[in-house]
């Protein structure tokens, strides 16, 4: 076994992980054993080399046409790739593995060529990474011989692993099937990406931008990943096990603690009730919210329906989801946000997707939904049909990324002309449907005055407000250092919408959606700057509700007034953990 490597990145969904590692990228191939018996060692040793006779005949195949082809000067290109594959040293090492080691022929190609690969990346020189790339190239070629050519896919999997990759896309993440994957770790990514996003939605411990570590394991390897320190631990020698495991259990029994209070009010110390609502990606988690207290549906993601298929979902696959959600919920509330996808995830008639040069910036959410109609259409249809079996007001239309107010004039139109279709077919729909907007750009914040004499709500998304305000890519690990939360520019644009809404006639309620409203640190400054509802991921919920029972608006205000001051978003981050930890120290740890 190599030594351990400790590997730390962003932690994106709490638990602590143990398993076996999957490595899930562009070449995954399906190694079903790590291990053989010493009775099937010669046999084994044999399968090695005719899969590596059958990689020398290809390569050699390869040199020949390309020196009838190319020249003499390009076929000695595959010339010294069949040296390598022929190499003694590489060889030796192989047969070592399953000899002494017994390791089955294809873990032992993984260890011994991933190991080769990385001694040539780390030499630092272009000419030597492309050897690097030769190697790797050679280890698939072995790979695919020896399995028939079989990848690995996530659908396939049949025992529980730790998925270890580049990139998980929300597809991929969203198919993860739980039972058979303990957590994931990936080298990209941000806090807020759609992939940490869906990790907290399955409850999955896992652990993003981790940076390039791939080639520093072995499919069979030993993982942990510490969700909770934001830590991959590949290789852990026994002790730390033990250790990661202890701690895991002492997180579980405070959190269990604080579950216990599942019942109480979330009332802070003076008296002030603040609505906790729940964020959810599947219908499914509707439970888990109640489950833990939530006082409604605050953000019903719908872009699940969208996920994994190659045609778009029918009017009835939306109307079905909906109304699981509205079932559960048994007349509390239910914000239903509209599409908010790129056109380069949305399935077009031949099922092909988009090419969009910046979908951040391009045909997104809002703006895709009132270019494509008919289908924006067909989820509102589902929405005002499914909210029929709710008591009036109880579900709510909200529509993402407005930037002005013609954008949603336009939108209200076509909720209105879904409306009257559907009166005039004779459909049961309901007509008294609140209609509110995401505040998550700029525009929609400095503006937030007007629209406030138009929506019915507003619920500040802090996740898209902050990439755009601070124009960080959430996703881009070169830049994640840029994406304060606690950055002044945000706190400023999140004060002027509660301002605007306040002194609105028609007092329009404000929510916080975004990851901003889960993190326990943010939530005194929140309500100090007048946030009164929240919706947060549902394993929050009663880390959230204990801080508020703890807290008093007169403090809250404290802290926010503080937290403007200061005027550096890591002071303010460093300020709001240490008055977390006075509040509340078991949640602030």
């Amino acid at each position: 076994m190599s030594n351990m490597l400790v590997k730390r990145g962003i932690a994106v969904s709490p638990g602590v992980a143990i398993g076996r590692a999957v490595l899930f990228g562009a070449e995954n191939f399906k190694v079903q054993r790590h291990y053989t018996s010493k009775a099937e060692i010669d046999a084994e040793i044999g399968r090695f080399h005719a899969a590596l006779d059958a990689v020398c005949a290809d390569i050699e195949e390869n040199q020949r046409v390309a020196t009838e082809r190319l020249g003499s000067d390009l076929g000695a290109i595959f010339g010294a790739h069949l040296l390598m594959a022929r190499s003694p040293e590489l060889v030796g090492e192989i047969e070592r593995l399953i000899r002494v080691e017994t390791n089955t022929p294809e873990r032992a190609c993984d260890i011994v060529l991933n190991k080769y690969a990385k001694l040539f990346s780390d030499l630092g020189s272009r000419y030597h990474a492309e050897r690097a790339q030769d190697i790797y190239d050679l280890k698939n070629r072995l790979l695919r011989q020896l399995l028939g050519k079989r990848r690995q896919e996530l659908s396939d999997l049949a025992e529980s692993v730790i998925i270890l990759a580049h990139n998980l896309t929300p597809s991929e993440t969203a198919n993860l099937k739980k039972e058979f994957v303990l957590g994931f770790a990936t080298e990209v990514g941000g806090p807020t990406s759609h992939t940490a996003i869906l990790a907290g939605a399955l409850e999955l411990p896992a652990v993003v931008g981790v940076g390039d570590f791939l080639s520093e394991v072995n499919n069979g390897d030993i993982v942990i990943i510490d969700g909770d320190r934001g830590e991959v631990i590949v290789n852990p020698v026994e002790s730390v096990i033990a250790e990661r495991r202890e701690a895991q259990k002492k997180s579980d029994a405070n959190y269990a603690a604080l579950e216990v209070d599942r019942t109480a009010e979330p009332i802070t110390a003076d008296g002030e009730r603040i609505q906790l609502l729940g964020n959810i990606e599947f219908p499914t988690e509707t439970e888990h919210c109640l489950e833990r207290g939530a006082d409604g549906i605050g953000l019903y993601r719908t872009e699940f329906l969208y996920l994994g298929r190659d045609v778009e979902p029918t009017e009835e696959d939306h109307y079905q989801a909906y109304c699981r959600v509205i079932d559960d919920l048994g007349g509390r509330e239910c914000v239903i946000r509209t599409l908010d996808l790129g056109a380069d995830k949305v399935p077009t008639s031949n099922g092909m997707f988009a090419e969009v040069p910046n979908p951040a910036l391009g045909l997104r959410s809002i703006r895709l939904s009132l270019q494509y109609i008919e289908g924006f259409k067909t989820q509102l249809r589902a929405i005002l049909r499914a909210a029929a079996k709710a008591p009036p007001g109880s579900v709510k239309i909200m529509f993402p990324l407005i930037s002005s107010l013609y954008e949603f004039r336009q939108a209200k139109m076509v909720v209105r002309d879904v409306m009257d279709d559907l009166e005039e077919a004779g459909v049961p729909f309901q007509r008294e449907m609140p209609l509110g907007m995401m505040v998550e750009v700029p525009s929609a914040a400095i503006l937030a005055d007007h629209f406030a004499t138009e929506v019915d709500f507003f619920s500040i998304g802090t996740n898209d407000l902050i990439q755009y305000t601070l124009a960080v890519d959430r996703g881009d690990p070169a830049v994640s250092s840029l994406y304060r939360t606690g950055d002044p520019a945000i706190l400023r644009m999140i004060r002027m919408v509660v301002d605007a809404a306040e002194k609105s006639d028609r007092k329009v309620p404000v929510t916080v959606c975004g990851q901003m409203s889960s993190d326990p640190k943010f939530l005194p400054l929140l309500i100090g700057l007048g946030i009164r509802r929240i919706s947060v991921t549902p394993h929050s919920i009663p880390e959230l509700k204990a801080v508020i029972r703890r807290l008093t608006i007169p403090k809250s205000k404290d802290i926010a007034t503080h937290s403007e001051w200061l005027g550096l978003s890591r002071g303010v981050d460093n300020y709001l953990q240490g008055e977390l930890f006075k509040i509340c120290p078991q949640v602030g740890h």
